[in-house]
């Protein structure tokens, strides 16, 4: 796998850069020898946050962890990617259908589908009211979610406001 590691408010060390190596290189059975790995790393006040990308045909397959600790970061990153390959290996698979990508004992390997499978629980109807972003936010934050799906009554489309991890808000609106 080709790394490319940069970082944001932090030393990139060659002790970080062989950590990442050593456990992301734990991945390489799942990808073909060229693969390319997005390795960022930042530091917010206490928080050491790591953020892998691999992009693949049609997709990309990420992980973004934050600890105390960089290292631990790394670790959970690992995890983070190999529990959503083992989870999605089919879909991943039949979806890119660029086997080349992915190693073949990879796509040879059976796991356990069933236990990881997406269900759908719960569906839901309700009348779209045309209302601005501003008004979407608040009507979100009385219902307690993190996102909400709105009519804009700007632009009359049909967009969605989210909360971000730092109290402020998204908003996405088709191009």
């Amino acid at each position: 796998m080709k790394y490319t590691i940069t970082g944001r408010n932090v030393d990139v060390t060659e002790s970080l850069k062989s950590a990442i190596q050593e456990k992301i290189g734990k991945l390489e059975r799942y990808f073909s020898q060229d693969t390319e790995v997005l390795v960022t790393l930042s530091v917010e006040k206490s928080r050491q946050k790591i953020e892998v990308t691999i992009p693949v045909k049609g997709g990309i397959i990420r992980a973004e962890q934050t600890s105390s600790d960089m290292y631990v970061s790394i670790d959970l990153a690992e995890e983070a990617i190999e529990t959503q390959l083992k989870k999605y290996k089919n879909k991943l698979i039949d979806k890119y259908q660029d086997r080349k990508t992915f190693t073949k004992e990879y796509i040879e390997q059976d796991y356990d589908e069933d236990e990881n499978e997406i269900k759908i629980v719960k569906n839901k109807r309700f009348d779209f009211k045309p209302m601005d972003p501003i008004e979407a936010c608040m009507q979100m934050d009385l219902l307690g979610h993190n996102f909400f799906v709105f009519t804009n009554s700007e632009t009359d489309t049909i967009n969605v406001v989210y909360k971000r991890k730092n109290d402020t808000y998204g908003l996405i609106e088709p191009e």
